[in-house]
């Protein structure tokens, strides 16, 4: 990173990124209780409560990155933002550079259903939701497989982070086989998505939670780079068609952004 170029304005953005992670616990507190309890005893059965509750998900993130819009130290930037919410029975898979990529992703596509860590449901703040809406990668394949097949047919979009981790500084990707998999398994077109705009230290691997960007605010340019459809594939073996459309997706991913 370039020196800080302006250490009042850099300080200012520290301490909003601090406010604005404080924002976000509190809300996920408000999501486990009361929102999410009330919301189970007016949307039966269970697969409709989901429906709403990821749509309201949805919209908080949305309002959630207008704060940190309005507080200067984010900008969302897409050319897609009709299409995203117009994706049903996807599977979406995208680069990982920052801790906010989910929060962009889910504020654009209202019935984003997540692949998740299974170890967040050892966080408190966040377990309640985790459970309820989202799905952990922790289940066998198989299960993981029957999960998502019934998700896909609800009409929803399938969200993962194909490395599994964010991306580290390097930039160099490494793609888990899971997505490719799943696509080819249940026969559901990948919508691949590419993250960029501006450096995102400070919310990368490794970053130190007191560190911003040194010289600008964090651009978010979140845009659709290709549809991937399974179809392609018909006809090869398994483990050959996974490793040529897992290598189909990195070469999607790890392109430059476009100037």
């Amino acid at each position: 990173m370039p020196p800080v170029s302006n250490r009042p304005l850099y300080m200012y953005r520290v301490f909003i990124k601090w406010i604005s992670f404080f924002v976000f616990g509190l809300g996920t507190l408000l999501l486990i209780f009361p929102v999410i309890p009330v919301m189970l005893l007016f949307f039966r059965p269970n697969e409709k409560f989901q429906q709403y509750a990821r749509r309201f998900v949805s919209a908080s993130f949305r309002g959630f990155v207008f704060m940190m819009r309005g507080m200067g130290i984010v900008e969302l930037k897409t050319g897609d933002r009709e299409v995203f919410k117009k994706l049903a029975s996807k599977i979406v898979v995208a680069n990982h550079p920052s801790l906010l990529d989910v929060v962009m992703l889910i504020s654009l596509i209202p019935n984003a259903d997540v692949i998740v860590r299974g170890n967040l449901i050892e966080n408190i703040i966040v377990s309640g939701v985790v459970r309820r809406l989202y799905i952990l990668n922790s289940l066998n394949f198989e299960e993981l497989a029957g999960v998502c097949k019934a998700s896909l047919a609800r009409g929803n979009c399938i969200v993962i982070f194909p490395e599994g981790t964010r991306t580290p500084r390097s930039g160099q990707m490494r793609l888990k086989k899971g997505a490719a998999r799943l696509s080819l398994l249940l026969g559901a077109d990948i919508i691949a998505v590419h993250i960029g705009g501006t450096d995102k230290y400070g919310l990368g691997k490794h970053d130190p939670f007191t560190a911003f960007n040194h010289t600008e605010k964090y651009i978010y340019n979140i845009n659709i780079r290709g549809c991937l459809n399974p179809e392609k594939y018909a006809g090869m073996e398994m483990p050959r068609a996974v490793r040529r459309l897992n290598a189909e997706i990195l070469d999607i991913l790890q392109k430059p952004e476009d100037l």
